[in-house]
């Protein structure tokens, strides 16, 4: 992981080239209206990593600086060289920067709601360690999974339009990447290097003929149709049973 997170953050030099992409360009607007309101820090968050049959669920933080940065964009609008050097401009604008992991097993043991609070909690925690509380917090989508009605404030499509989002959503993405391709070394016939753990014909071809690797999540639903013997599809107990 140290590895991941290391490649993930490295200086690089080259000139950024980025596409006419014709989806809205993110702004401060949101932000702006935040601090005009008394919220001195905002943090935008997003996650990747929550459709994918392996490897964690990663969540990024990101408090914005206060000027319009150019080149960032919602992390699925970009190409991967785009996306890393996006993250490069993102960690020199950004006030602070934060990432956090929930591994396949909380995935699997928790529900991937609880998964996506702790990755959240983490990233919080690294952002909290450089002197940021968030008085706002912008997050992606339209349900709060980190169950702070006073603090948060959801927003559909926000890595399009909120910039402090789509740059958590390109830190998230690289850093995530990254995780996956180190994890390719070990596991070279899913292509996770490639597919991040997403389910890829390659993917699915090597769980046909190798089954479910130790980083797949078994409580999702392709375990049903894996016909690797033997392995069984992960069930969580309802929570009744754990009080």
């Amino acid at each position: 992981m140290a590895k991941a997170l290391r490649q993930s953050i490295a200086p690089r030099t080259g000139v950024a080239t980025f596409r006419a992409v014709s989806a809205p360009y993110p702004t401060l607007r949101i932000e702006r209206k935040c601090w005009d309101a008394g919220d001195r820090i905002v943090v935008g968050i997003d996650e990747v990593g929550r459709g994918s049959w392996a490897g964690p669920v990663t969540v990024a933080a990101v408090v914005p600086g206060d000027e319009h940065v150019k080149g960032i964009r919602d992390s699925k609008l970009l190409t991967p060289e785009e996306r890393e050097v996006a993250a490069r401009k993102v960690r020199g604008w950004a006030r602070g920067v934060g990432v956090g992991h929930a591994s396949h097993t909380e995935c699997d043991e928790l529900g991937m709601t609880e998964a996506l609070r702790r990755a959240a909690t983490r990233a919080l925690c690294e952002l909290a360690a450089q002197g940021f509380e968030p008085d706002r917090i912008i997050l992606d989508g339209k349900h709060d999974y980190l169950a702070r009605p006073r603090v948060v404030r959801t927003i559909v499509k926000a890595d399009q339009s909120v910039l402090s989002v789509a740059a958590a959503s390109v830190v998230a993405k690289v850093t995530r990447d990254a995780l996956m391709a180190d994890e390719a070394e070990h596991f070279p016939a899913y292509g996770f290097e490639s597919n991040r753990g997403y389910p890829a014909p390659l993917h699915k071809c090597a769980l046909a003929w190798h089954g479910p690797t130790s980083i797949h999540r078994r409580s999702w639903i392709f375990m049903d149709y894996c016909l690797w013997g033997g392995l069984a599809r992960y069930e969580r107990r309802p929570r009744l049973f754990d009080l």
